[in-house]
């Protein structure tokens, strides 16, 4: 089977998971394996170092670039097309949908090439940019011959839209980057809060949590890691005795150890289709302390690799908070975190899994 990777975003969880799929699938057994990569691409040197065919795209940078971007738009589909002609393709894989995906998406089907699209989410999250999303996702549902989600929600939003596409549902794995870790022997920080700071992520729930958990355990601390205004989505969160406060870009590199550090990872979210964050750190072996919505309760299960709290309120999350201070419970749900995130860090068996889907499909070599 002869499959071309295909993702032109720039950086973070899309760029995580095309490399990690990218790394799986160039070790499947009978697959050839291309990449489309946007040249901006801030994983474009660990790409290369796969050792398969790579095309780097000029993509844009700015306001300025995207009008550019949208005269270069037929260059682009023939880029493409063209790519997976010489690959002799038998599909095409979008990681994760972008700008481009819904503008260029068509022209694979119209050269008689199939089309797979990657469903992150079936909704725009609240507050994030939601222009044409709509649009956008029909766009490239109508082009697809198939769709790969990661919970339950979103497969059932994708076959609401597309009666009768088939639907791959995998989990979502865990980006590690560098060597494995070794667990720290004590925590550096209680709880962590770790991913861009938006007000649908629940900080504010997360602060009030905190306030009280802080009145009644004095020591207790919370560091909160991010790229975002902290303080507009809860205000007075940096001033809590016991928190630090850290709005700033992560480098893939830095990752695994700013949540190895951490007694428990705390997703306080009011909604959620699942979170890349919550795999990377049941890998490393800490467990996580989730609000019961979206994906997330599905991706950790409830007293063996984390905490799912009783529902979405201050109260109800400080209690769990509480619970994973005791150290003979935090050591038991460390221990099920690593176990359950082994399976998830494994990219080989999650590429298996697709390539098996793809040719269930009746895509390229029985």
């Amino acid at each position: 089977m002869r499959i071309l990777l295909w993702y032109w975003g720039r950086r973070g969880g899309g760029a995580q998971f095309t490399l990690c799929l990218a790394r799986g699938l160039a070790g499947c057994p009978g697959v050839t394996l291309g990449l489309s990569m946007a040249d901006r691409n801030s994983l474009l040197p660990e790409l290369r170092a796969i050792g398969v065919p790579l095309d780097a795209v000029p993509t844009f940078g700015g306001i300025g670039g995207a009008a550019l971007g949208l005269a270069r738009l037929p260059a682009l589909r023939r880029r493409l097309v063209e790519q997976a002609r010489l690959l002799r393709a038998d599909v095409v894989i979008s990681a994760m949908n972008h700008v481009w995906t819904p503008l260029v998406a068509g022209a694979l089907p119209r050269a008689g090439i199939p089309f797979v699209s990657t469903v992150h989410d079936a909704l725009p999250h609240p507050g994030d940019p939601a222009f044409a999303w709509a649009w956008r996702l029909r766009r490239e549902l109508n082009a697809a011959s198939g769709a790969v989600t990661f919970s339950h929600a979103v497969a059932e939003a994708v076959a609401a839209r597309r009666p009768g596409m088939p639907i791959l549902r995998l989990p979502l794995g865990a980006h590690i980057p560098g060597q494995p870790l070794t667990p720290t022997a004590e925590p550096t920080t209680d709880f962590l809060f770790f991913g861009r700071l938006r007000a649908y992520k629940g900080l504010d729930i997360l602060r009030d949590a905190f306030a009280a958990l802080r009145a009644q355990h004095p020591g207790v601390t919370l560091r909160v890691v991010g790229e975002g205004d902290a303080e507009a989505c809860a205000p007075g969160l940096s001033a809590l005795p016991g928190v630090t406060l850290e709005a700033r870009w992560v480098p893939d590199q830095e990752m695994p150890a700013l949540v190895a550090a951490a007694r428990a990872v705390v997703l306080p979210y009011r909604e959620a289709s699942q979170s890349g964050v919550l795999p990377i750190a049941l890998a490393l072996g800490v467990p996580v302390i989730a609000t019961p919505i979206g994906g997330l309760s599905a991706q950790l299960e409830h007293g063996v690799s984390g905490l799912v709290a009783r529902d979405v309120s201050a109260p109800a999350l400080a209690e769990s908070m509480e619970m994973m201070l005791d150290a003979g419970r935090r050591a038991a749900l460390s221990a099920g975190a690593r176990r359950a995130g082994a399976s998830l860090a494994d990219w080989d068996a999650q590429a298996g899994t697709l390539v098996d889907w793809l040719r269930g499909l009746k895509v390229g070599d029985q």
